[in-house]
């Protein structure tokens, strides 16, 4: 593949700024996965990877203000929303710290013969170990907390797997300097710089899933791309997990009675939420079932004031923009949708909010408005108008799986009088997080967290955010009859580490 420059751009104006690097070549790739598989001897020591992960959000704070304007400058995201970001990032570094040191994640188990057992039971003894070489794909819309130390590489390391990213092209300029801060945290507790790799370009990317000693894979973006790496990983001659977060519409039900009792402030809720970050977060509420009534009509009422007030914002790119617009023209050109107030573009390098109404009825059968039913990335979402329960629940059968699924009750709906509770039990299918009278912009990074869902939110059960991403990076092992001289000192009996384990069907602490 030819080594093209890459260039760090300025989405305000799309003029290039600064050459960063070159895209990788395929030696080069080669060089930075067998970096980082030589230095997984480094990361043995839970002490040693927990002690980086703390330096490396040490690092990162320190270079806080230099790194907050490159990604402003590559990302147009703005200084408040970034340094947010950042130190979201720094939390999860520390957060996955404290995971390691506490050991739960490794799993162990220990069971001793038991002869008396149909069948009998032999020494069995059970952990978890890291796959190896990790592949992580940076996302656009979040420079720091999907990216190079992003959710996948933090949990990646403290798993045990050294990581080789490969840089979005909208940032790459930052990518190179989060790198180098990592690696400086790395150097601190004598772990070599392969440790994290990093590499730019389309081809690189392809290279790296088919890379040999890659074990695993982590990709936050495009349907598109991420299915297509998806097929790659599985068409290896040994095929490896990727866990692939691709797109979701986030689907939001407001039942009459919600309607007729708050219908301002849902409207005024769903205007902050699908317009925050200029509409670009993965859990953008892209489809809402609103009541076909005066209660509807006064929560529409509250959605137009509110837009109409947002100022026009910068996407990330003008690849992004461009789609946007094409996005929001073909859907409005549809039969029976139109447009309270007009999403497109609101200057020669932004976009403005809006959003777009149609009968409920049209999305209940297959045609040409299923292309309501896909995510349009930016500031703008569909307002489906249903005259009963039956039609709202038919649409709702037609989604495919996301990331979030969000109802809006009333009082005494969400009390567990009317069909709350069903209503929640019908959307749980459809989601990995389901909310009740809240909105879906915002995703805590917490040990209860689940940042996933049925296909194509996913290609995978698991989650991106949360202690529990971790368990992405591992596979289970057992061994049977080893002397105890010949096993680690995670599975022997005298619990050397003190971790949390279950003894003989006994949990211990």
């Amino acid at each position: 593949m030819a080594a093209a420059p890459v260039w760090s751009v300025d989405p305000r104006t799309g003029k290039q700024r600064e050459q960063v690097a070159v895209e990788a070549t395929a030696q080069e790739v080669d060089a930075a996965v067998r970096d980082a598989h030589a230095a997984r001897e480094a990361l043995t020591d839970r002490t040693v990877r927990a002690a980086f992960l703390r330096s490396a959000a040490d690092e990162l704070e320190a270079a806080r203000d230099r790194l907050v304007e490159a990604a402003d400058a590559e990302t147009a995201l703005g200084p408040v929303r970034l340094t947010g970001e950042l130190a979201r990032t720094c939390y999860q570094l520390r957060a996955f710290a404290g995971i390691v040191e506490e050991g739960d994640f490794l799993g162990v188990v220990i069971d001793h013969p038991d002869d008396t057992a149909t069948p009998p039971i032999p020494d069995l003894r059970r952990y978890k170990i890291p796959l190896g070489v990790v592949a992580v794909y940076s996302a656009s819309n979040f420079p720091f907390a999907f990216s190079v130390a992003g959710g996948d590489t933090a949990s990646a390391l403290a798993a045990g797997c050294p990581v080789v990213v490969k840089a979005h092209p909208d940032h790459p300029a930052l990518s190179e300097l989060v790198a180098k801060v990592i690696r400086r945290a790395a150097a601190r507790h004598g772990v070599p710089d392969g440790v994290l790799g990093l590499v730019h370009g389309f081809d690189a990317g392809i290279e790296l899933i088919r890379h040999p000693l890659v074990a695993a894979a982590g990709f936050t973006g495009s349907v598109r791309g991420g299915r297509a790496l998806f097929d790659e990983a599985a068409a290896r001659p040994v095929p490896i997990p990727f866990h692939g977060e691709l797109g979701s519409l986030n689907p939001v039900l407001v039942t009459e009675a919600a309607a007729a009792e708050r219908g301002e402030a849902i409207g005024a809720g769903l205007a902050g939420s699908m317009t925050l970050g200029v509409g670009q977060f993965c859990v953008k509420p892209g489809l809402v079932l609103a009541p076909a009534s005066a209660a509807g009509d006064a929560l529409l009422k509250s959605l137009t004031d509110a837009v109409s007030d947002t100022d026009p914002g910068v996407l990330l790119d003008h690849r992004m923009r461009d789609n946007f617009l094409a996005g929001v023209t073909e859907r409005a050109q549809l039969p029976d949708v139109e447009s309270p107030v007009t999403a497109g573009a609101g200057g020669e390098h932004t976009v403005s909010a809006g959003f777009l109404t149609v009968p409920a009825e049209r999305l209940t059968r297959e045609g040409a408005h299923d292309l309501l039913l896909e995510e349009c990335f930016g500031p703008v979402t569909v307002i489906a108008r249903y005259t009963d329960e039956a039609e709202a629940r038919a649409v709702l059968s037609r989604l495919p799986g996301n990331l979030t699924a969000t109802v809006h009750l009333s009082s005494e709906e969400a009390a567990g009088q009317g069909r709350g509770a069903e209503l929640v039990r019908e959307l749980t299918p459809l989601a990995g997080r389901v909310l009740v009278n809240g909105w879906p912009t915002g995703v805590a990074v917490a040990p209860a967290q689940h940042h996933g869902g049925p296909y194509p939110a996913t290609t995978s059960t698991s989650t991106s955010v949360g202690g529990t991403a971790i368990e992405r990076w591992l596979r289970p092992v057992v061994y049977q009859g080893a002397p105890e001289a010949l096993l680690p000192p995670e599975l022997k009996d005298d619990n050397p580490l003190g971790l949390p384990r279950r003894f003989n069907g006994r949990l211990e602490r």
